[in-house]
């Protein structure tokens, strides 16, 4: 008696799964974006349109050396109020104490900070936009791989950005706090609350960024 010869559909299943699995490299493989051209491959006036709109990036050049200028000159203003607050307090405790600092001592020093958080926006969106747009700045690569500066998409451009400008605003609301007098117990309520509000968002945005 002669064996059994396997039919075709025991090795069907198989097959079938080979076949599938062809079928499939095939489609990801025509799904996938066509190769760039070579240069050699472009017609001259092709190459010299992309060549154009290629180097446009640098027109964000226009917003980086001002943004770099902004941020120079408020560094520079912050220091010099800084320094004029030192100069006050050394005139006030060696020389004459007649004129009472302690009211403007506080609020001088919190406008200084603003404006260094100000230029530090500028610093850091100057910076972002070049990398983002111009070149990488090789440097800050290599050696400062998690430098603020080194950022990796216009997200996460907005977002320290928008870390650093919710720093200057908390600063400016401490800085009218200190300017504030009451006249109500109502109005010491609503401080509270705001102060409360205030660290609520503090809270939150914390825990945003927790894992970074």
């Amino acid at each position: 008696m002669s064996d059994p010869v396997p039919s075709e559909s025991s090795s069907s299943p198989h097959s079938s799964q080979v076949h599938s699995s062809q079928t499939h490299s095939s489609q990801t493989h025509s799904a996938s974006p066509p190769a760039p051209k070579a240069p050699h491959e472009q017609s001259p006036w092709e190459r010299r349109i992309e060549t154009a709109l290629w180097n446009s990036r640098f027109l964000v050049m226009l917003a980086v050396v001002p943004s770099l200028l902004g941020s120079l000159m408020l560094f520079i203003v912050g220091t010099l109020d800084i320094l004029t607050v030192v100069g006050d307090v050394l005139r006030y405790y060696l020389v004459d104490s007649s004129i009472d600092i302690h009211d403007t001592l506080v609020p001088d020093i919190i406008i200084a900070v603003d404006v260094y958080l100000i230029a530090i926006v500028l610093l850091i969106f100057g910076l972002g936009i070049y990398r983002l747009f111009v070149s990488r700045i090789d440097q800050a690569e290599v050696r400062y791989p998690t430098h603020p500066f080194n950022v990796g998409s216009l997200d996460q451009l907005k977002d320290k950005i928008a870390r650093v400008v919710i720093l200057a605003v908390i600063i400016e609301f401490f800085r009218a706090v200190v300017d504030i007098r009451f006249s109500t117990p109502l109005e010491a309520i609503y401080l509270a609350l705001s102060v409360l509000a205030l660290a609520a968002a503090l809270y939150l945005m914390s825990l945003g960024h927790k894992g970074e």
